[in-house]
C-alpha cells in the first residue's frame, strides 16, 4: 500500500465513519454522550503526548521552537474558537450555542456549525497527512484519535442542525459533505508537506496543540457538570481507556509494519 493510499483511506474512513457512528449515537440515551466524550479525551491526550509530540521532538531542529509552536498553536485555536470558526458542542444544550437554541432560526445556527466543522475537518486532514509523512505508525494513531474525537463532536453537530430546523436527512448530508474537507486537507497536506520536510515536526506540534486544546478547553469542562464520585470514577476510567487504546493501536501498528 502506497503512503498516499494510506492517507486517503485514513482520512476518508475517519470522516465517514465518525458521521455514521454519530447517527447511531443519536438513538442512544442522553447519558451515553458523556461516556463518549470521556473516551475521546483520553484518545486525544494519548495521541498528543504518547505519539505525536515524541515523534515531533525526534525530527525537530530546536526543542525551544517546537515548544513555542505548541504554545502558539493553543493560542491560535483559542482565537479561532472565539471567532466561531472552531466550535465543539457535545450536548443538546451547551454554552457555546446558547442554553436555548430556537427550534427554527432559518438555519443560522446550522450554517455556523457546518462552516466550523468544515474548517475543522480540513485541518484534521492536514494533520493526518503530516503524521503519515513522518511515520506510518504515527499516522494510524493520529487518524484513530481524530475519528474517536469526531464521534461526540458530530453528535453535537447533528443536534444543533436539528434545532436549527434541518431534517435528519439534511443534517446527515451536510455532515457528510463537510467531512469531505478532511480528504481535501489530506491531499493538499501530502503534496505540499512532502516538499517541505522541515516543516513536518511543527505541523505535528500544531496537531498536538489542537488535540490538547480541544480535550482541555472544550471537553473536560463539560465533565465537571457531573461531579458525583461515581461519575468522576467512570470518567477517569474511560479517559484511561482512551489513552490505553491509543497506546495499543500504536503498538499494533508498529508490529504490523516491522513484524
Amino acid at each position: 500500500m502506497s503512503l498516499l493510499t494510506a492517507i486517503l483511506l485514513a482520512s476518508t474512513a475517519g470522516g465517514v465513519l465518525s458521521v455514521l457512528l454519530a447517527t447511531v449515537a443519536l438513538r442512544m440515551k442522553a447519558e451515553w454522550v458523556p461516556v463518549m466524550v470521556s473516551y475521546s479525551i483520553g484518545a486525544l491526550l494519548g495521541a498528543a503526548f504518547l505519539e505525536i509530540l515524541p515523534h515531533a521532538l525526534e525530527h525537530a531542529g530546536s526543542m525551544e521552537a517546537l515548544s513555542a509552536t505548541v504554545l502558539g498553536g493553543i493560542l491560535g485555536f483559542f482565537i479561532l474558537e472565539k471567532l466561531v470558526l472552531w466550535r465543539h458542542c457535545h450536548t443538546e444544550h451547551c454554552e457555546a450555542h446558547g442554553a436555548d437554541i430556537p427550534q427554527h432560526d432559518h438555519g443560522r445556527s446550522g450554517l455556523m456549525i457546518t462552516v466550523g466543522d468544515t474548517v475543522h475537518n480540513f485541518v484534521d486532514g492536514v494533520m493526518i497527512a503530516a503524521a503519515f509523512l513522518v511515520d506510518f505508525n504515527l499516522g494510524v494513531v493520529t487518524a484513530f484519535a481524530i475519528a474517536a474525537h469526531e464521534v461526540p463532536q458530530e453528535l453535537g453537530d447533528f443536534l444543533i442542525l436539528l434545532h436549527s430546523g434541518y431534517s435528519k436527512t439534511q443534517a446527515l448530508l451536510l455532515n457528510l459533505l463537510s467531512s469531505l474537507a478532511m480528504l481535501v486537507g489530506a491531499l493538499l497536506g501530502y503534496f505540499l508537506l512532502a516538499q517541505l520536510q522541515w516543516i513536518l515536526p511543527y505541523m505535528l506540534a500544531i496537531a498536538a496543540s489542537g488535540m490538547i486544546y480541544v480535550a482541555v478547553a472544550d471537553l473536560i469542562p463539560g465533565l465537571h457538570k457531573r461531579a458525583e464520585l461515581i461519575h468522576t470514577g467512570q470518567q477517569a476510567l474511560l479517559i484511561g481507556l482512551g489513552i490505553f487504546t491509543v497506546w495499543l493501536a500504536g503498538t499494533l501498528a508498529h508490529e504490523w509494519m516491522h513484524g
